[in-house]
């Protein structure tokens, strides 16, 4: 007699479970993906960002010591400061740049001679301790080698010796450039520093930091009204051209007896305004990030669209105050 064999059936699945658990499985793939994904372009910009932040308190750290220790002697026709457009513009082959002014004023900086304000060929020569500084921008390569280019944007800052230094070498580029004898006591500060920036433009040691897209300044002005005779506003105008603003003008000037502007401000006239002193300065400043500037030396153009939302992923903006000394 024969015993039939039992068949045992192994458990499988069945081709719809298959099919639920593969849909399963690509969901949880493409969440981790997207979240994959997001986490790196986070990062991605919290490096640029950080990288940005750190090129504007470099530049924004300058700047401001400079103002801190501005030099203005009243009861002169002597200018002091000035903030001056348009110069051109600087531009890549995609962007242009919205800044297209120089500032240039007189202070008493400790970077000069690393705050030795005695010749050290002669303990008896004083050098001075008043240079005058000037900012402009540019697009070029900040460190230039030869066979190689890597332009950006680039700020510069030029700051002239109190007097002649004669420790420096003939290649030095601050050779021979001298604060008193040469820019102290004019009426046309732009145009006595101009030979300055000529040597700017060629001088890669000058540089503050480079993606500097745009800066800014806005001198906060205390003006007594006439009306009353005891009221004080302040009010603020804005340098560079080029933005549609009331409160921009080409030009700012802060002479021995007089502010001049072509601006005139709501609520406050010119004379009022020509009375008034500088209290405070607003530094403001756009930084591009490596990965912008990357995107700008591409062959692709943009037009005028793109190129907001470009700066709107690509660059950051930063503002200090700084109180200047009383004028």
């Amino acid at each position: 007699m024969k015993i039939p064999r039992r068949v045992s059936i192994k458990p499988a699945f069945t081709l719809m479970e298959l099919m639920v658990a593969m849909a399963i499985t690509a969901m949880i793939v493409t969440a981790l993906v997207y979240i994959t994904s997001n986490a790196v372009d986070t990062w991605n910009r919290s490096r640029s960002e950080l990288r940005a932040a750190r090129q504007a308190k470099v530049m924004v750290d300058t700047m401001a010591r400079d103002f801190e220790s501005l030099v203005v002697r009243r009861g002169n026709s002597f200018e002091w400061l000035t903030a001056t457009g348009p110069v051109t513009a600087p531009a890549s082959p995609k962007l242009t740049s919205t800044n297209s002014s120089d500032l240039i004023f007189f202070c008493a900086p400790t970077d000069r001679y690393n705050g030795a304000y005695v010749n050290s060929a002669s303990t008896t020569n004083y050098l001075g301790d008043i240079s005058c500084v000037g900012y402009r921008l540019y697009y070029k390569d900040p460190m230039p080698n030869p066979g190689t280019t890597f332009q950006t944007f680039v700020l510069k800052r030029y700051l002239s010796s109190p007097s002649t230094d004669s420790t420096l070498t003939g290649t030095d580029p601050h050779k021979g450039d001298n604060t008193f004898a040469n820019l102290l006591g004019t009426t046309d500060l732009a145009s006595k520093f101009s030979p300055y920036f000529t040597l700017l433009d060629s001088n890669a040691a000058d540089f503050v930091c480079e993606n500097v897209f745009q800066f800014v300044v806005t001198f906060n002005v205390e003006v007594l009204h006439n009306t009353g005779g005891t009221a004080y506003s302040v009010v603020t105008v804005s340098v560079p051209v080029g933005q549609s603003s009331q409160q921009v003008t080409n030009s700012f000037r802060v002479m021995g007896n007089t502010i001049t502007t072509q601006y005139g401000p709501s609520g406050c006239s010119k004379a009022e305004l020509a009375a008034g002193r500088v209290t405070s300065v607003d530094i403001s400043l756009t930084i591009i990030s490596d990965a912008g500037i990357e995107q700008l030396r591409s062959p692709r153009t943009l037009s005028t669209t793109q190129q907001a939302d470009f700066l709107a992923k690509n660059s950051f903006n930063y503002t200090k105050r700084v109180q200047v000394p009383s004028m």
